[in-house]
């Protein structure tokens, strides 16, 4: 192991390799009409809103603040393995060339949100605020420049102070992007330029911190698990990650839904598939993201029809996740053991998915009356999503 460099390639083509084999069950043909449908909704919404803007909405100070926050996160990418602490070690002298390598994938890799988020702010800057295409392009070069400065700086902070308080150093960069960004799209140079030195200062002083201490493996290594970790915990809510064990919790105030499965023969089923969706984090957590997004949506969309597809999307997506999730498993359980009719999980599954999306639907009936009154279009959107939901269930196949 002389190389890192090679060490770095054979990484890297592990790391890609994990993330195309996840991946293609992530975007599946379900996931990818959702993503369809998400981005159409959103589309629609967005370029209708531009028609009825107020020509004083703070369009500098949204896009900024939003820009900042996406380039303020700028976690190293090192792919640094837990005897890295050790192998690493007689290599340290030379382990500049593989951290550069591991930056400058962090770079490439990062840059793609904020670039987004420029694309889709070009609208609202050119219709809104008046943006010129010459200062659209020197957004586009600050953004390039500000995302490899915010890299290196919170490597430089994270080796110099081995990952203490880095909400601190994620807090002062997003200041400082904020700031200047938001200069820059004013045409405020002079300000502009005090930000600027400022950065620069507080990248050279953590520069020079960072030379009087080793290399903190111990905590890359932990940020790299972690950032893996969450990836495959993301990656299994789509199929089963080996790496990964779910985790449970009790929830003893969701004891009354146990009342659904009466205790008989005859409920086996239902009573362990309730409890297996209440008691498993994966499973509770991601139909009370989708529940609140369909909630958000159906409050914030202004187009009746666009929340309807949005939370009809949703719903979808809820259905086809759960039951895959609850009725997979052919590893051996304790009711196999009992004469329990052939197809019995299969229609408990379908049962309770049945109750937690009318509960669903409940939820964004009321955040509509709450929030805008008996409208009956935005009424529509509860019946949508069972109907919705129903179609799903007689559909798809497991």
């Amino acid at each position: 192991m002389n190389n890192l460099r090679e060490v770095w390639s054979k990484r890297f083509i592990f790391y890609i390799n994990e993330l195309q084999k996840y991946l293609k069950y992530i975007i599946s043909g379900h996931i990818a009409i959702v993503i369809v449908f998400v981005i159409g909704a959103a589309g629609y919404t967005y370029s209708e809103w531009l028609n009825t803007a107020p020509k004083d909405f703070p369009a500098f100070l949204v896009v900024s603040f939003i820009v900042s926050i996406l380039l303020a996160l700028s976690t190293p990418v090192t792919l640094m393995k837990k005897a890295d602490s050790v192998y690493f070690l007689p290599l340290e002298t030379k382990l500049g060339e593989y951290l550069k390598l591991a930056l400058t994938w962090t770079f490439f890799s990062s840059i793609i949100v904020p670039l987004a988020a420029l694309v889709v702010s070009i609208p609202l800057l050119t219709r809104i605020a008046g943006s010129t295409s010459q200062e659209i392009l020197f957004f586009f070069g600050a953004i390039l420049i500000w995302k490899y400065w915010s890299i290196q700086t919170e490597f430089q902070y994270r080796w110099a102070s081995n990952g203490k308080n880095v909400w601190v150093d994620y807090f002062m960069r997003m200041i400082l992007l904020f700031a200047g960004l938001y200069f820059l799209l004013s045409g405020t140079y002079l300000f502009l330029l005090a930000v600027v030195i400022i950065q620069i200062l507080y990248l050279i002083a953590w520069k020079k911190k960072k030379a009087e201490v080793p290399f903190p493996f111990d905590h890359f290594i932990e940020v790299e698990q972690s950032r893996m970790m969450r990836f495959y915990r993301f990656a299994n809510y789509f199929t089963d990650v080996p790496h990964i064990q779910g985790m449970t919790k009790r929830r003893k105030w969701l004891d009354i839904l146990y009342k659904l499965a009466p205790y008989e023969q005859k409920h086996t089923q239902l009573y362990l598939v309730v409890r297996t969706f209440i008691r498993t984090n994966d499973y509770f957590y991601l139909w009370v993201r989708l529940t609140a997004l369909a909630m958000i949506g159906a409050i914030f969309i202004p187009f009746p029809i666009v929340a309807i597809i949005f939370t009809s999307a949703l719903s979808f997506a809820t259905v086809i996740q759960l039951r895959q999730s609850l009725a997979a498993g052919e590893e051996f359980r304790m009711d196999l053991l009992f004469p329990i009719k052939e197809g019995a999980r299969k229609k408990a599954v379908d049962k309770l998915i049945r109750i937690i999306q009318l509960i669903q639907a409940i939820f964004v009936f009321i955040v509509i009356l709450v929030q805008a009154g008996f409208i009956m279009e935005l009424l529509f959107i509860p019946i949508v999503m069972i109907v919705i939901s129903e179609l799903t269930l007689r559909v798809s196949k497991i």
